[in-house]
């Protein structure tokens, strides 16, 4: 048969979700390690004897490592690969699971949360970018949403842990073991993450960043078809050859923009107080009179809720677009949080602030948790992808350091109600930078994005 006349290859949409899945695993261990201090942080209280700054610092020790793995991840990714900084990660969170089960002080406790938080900061960079790399444009945003789909998934699903391990005993047990075996839980889903990352290819794009042309069509013809992989192949050539690659270029002409939006979403995400329920919901149910086992169960509840309306994103991601979803769920997040305050000032617990907790969750996972990332993953350029990530990522991580260590020292000096008024105004400064300022960027290619940077310029 003539060499004309073979049929090309259409692309695997099995292969795709296939790789999505094992990249967006990253999100679902970073989920769990950061939400698994919720169950614990109130024992860990009592075993250590802690006041409330010492408190805040077991809960946010973990993210003094994400902000140094926000930092390093992205640009280690762009020298070594996406996949081998994956691969360390997984490692990372195997050996941080262990120390953090096991320790005699509060100070070993640190480190070893420590490591595993470099270990969620570096992924929270690779994971959406990984996906991104691989996407068809069509389906980039339902992809990059997986992502904080497993996020959501690993929150869940350490809350039912956490829940099934307090059941053990009583609260001398809990205080003493309970914690220990809340903490050690992470080592098996991230020797499952590490195993399946050996069958998943490097990201075609850092391929050809790096000069191996014939790998990366491998890869894009597998994913999306040769006519497909023709295309962004060249798209990706004249990027590439465009660019000097300099970091300095994110602080020059219309990459300025797309820096000011990536650092300004990662920050507005996080000051919404979303991680102040994550990481405190059972000290908030017991703050109000709730007791240990309801606590748990309401809990269990956000999680529910948080990883139903990721779907939502998933659905309406690129029908509705990035900006549409982040203004709706911007302003219902500022409702709830408002009245959530409201009832805290009357002293009203119950169903009714149940309610506007899990309102407030349900806004954030359909909108402000999952788009942010989205966004991040697309705006930069190519050749300096990783390290422009990583810029708004370290953001990302020091704001959420920032609201888990001072909420509750917030809680104890201006109360519950003024806390959560303090996270509706932030989720109000959110929602109009975003309807002045982020441009919409749904069924666009990653090349196309820059390029309309340089035409702003």
């Amino acid at each position: 048969m003539p060499q004309d006349n073979i049929p090309k290859p259409t692309g695997s949409l099995m292969y795709l979700m296939l790789l999505t899945v094992v990249a967006a695993l990253g999100g679902l261990l970073f989920g769990y390690d950061t939400a698994v201090i919720s169950g614990a942080v109130g024992f860990l209280q009592s075993h250590f004897h802690l006041g409330a700054g010492l408190k805040g610092w077991a809960a946010s020790s973990a993210l003094i490592g994400c902000i140094v793995g926000a930092m390093f991840g992205g640009p280690l990714s762009d020298r070594y690969g996406r996949k081998k900084m994956l691969l360390l990660c997984a490692v990372l969170f195997a050996l941080s699971g262990i120390a953090s089960a096991l320790p005699r002080t509060l100070t070993q406790f640190v480190w070893a949360r420590f490591a595993g938080g470099f270990a969620i900061g570096s992924v929270s960079v690779l994971s959406p970018l990984y996906i991104a790399e691989i996407a068809p444009e069509r389906m980039r945003g339902r992809l990059v949403s997986l992502y904080q789909l497993a996020i959501v998934v690993g929150i869940l699903v350490v809350f039912l842990v956490n829940l099934l391990i307090q059941r053990l005993g009583d609260e001398t047990w809990n205080t003493a073991y309970g914690w220990r075996w809340m903490m050690g839980s992470l080592t098996l889903p991230a020797g499952l993450f590490g195993i399946l990352l050996l069958f998943i290819p490097e990201s075609p794009r850092w391929l050809m960043k790096v000069g191996r042309r014939s790998a990366a069509e491998q890869v894009m013809v597998r994913v999306g078809g040769q006519a497909a992989a023709d295309r962004e192949l060249r798209q990706i050539e004249a990027s590439l050859n465009q660019e000097e690659g300099q970091f300095a270029e994110l602080f020059t002409g219309g990459y300025r923009r797309a820096l000011v939006i990536g650092v300004a979403l990662a920050a507005i995400c996080q000051f919404s107080g979303i991680n102040a329920i994550m990481y405190y919901a059972p000290e908030i149910f017991k703050s109000i009179g709730v007791g240990r086992e309801t606590a748990f169960t309401q809990t269990v509840s956000i999680g529910v809720v948080n990883l139903l309306f990721t779907f939502v994103a998933i659905w309406l991601v690129d029908k509705a677009g990035r900006k549409a979803l982040l203004i709706g769920g911007s302003i219902v997040q500022v409702m709830a949080l408002t009245a959530v305050g409201i009832l805290f000032a009357r002293g009203v617990g119950g169903l009714g602030l149940l309610f506007f907790i899990v309102l407030f969750t349900a806004a954030f996972a359909s909108a402000m948790g999952p788009v942010p990332w989205i966004v991040i993953s697309e705006i930069f350029p190519t050749k300096i992808r990783g390290r422009a990530m990583s810029v708004a990522v370290l953001v990302i991580w020091l704001s959420c350091f920032i609201v888990s260590q001072t909420f509750p020292m917030l809680v104890d000096s201006i109360g519950n109600a003024k806390t959560f008024w303090i996270y509706a105004l932030c989720s109000l400064a959110g929602l109009i930078f975003v309807v002045v300022v982020v441009p919409e960027t749904k069924g666009k290619t990653l090349e196309e994005i820059e390029q309309s940077w340089k035409r702003r310029n």
